[in-house]
């Protein structure tokens, strides 16, 4: 799977934290994969960027997301 070009099943955001999801059937299961980023804009150049460090402060956020996240693909795969 090249998560660079799929499209994830679904995307969670908490502020500038995004957690996204990609499923892939795998015979009886299905498996899940994540990816935890923020957005943020480069101060000198004003473009958007992305990056997977994250500083205290914004640690709350990346716990909710990460448990919504974790509630979504459990919910999905019990029902």
């Amino acid at each position: 799977m090249n998560e660079q070009r799929d499209k994830p099943n679904h995307v969670i955001r908490c502020g500038t934290v995004e957690v996204a999801i990609w499923s892939r059937p795998n015979g009886r299961f299905v498996e899940h994969s994540i990816r935890v980023q923020k957005r943020f804009r480069d101060e000198v150049s004003g473009v958007f960027k992305t990056t997977s460090f994250f500083r205290v402060d914004e640690m709350p956020k990346l716990q909710l997301a990460a448990a919504k996240a974790y509630e979504f693909i459990t919910l999905r795969e019990t029902t």
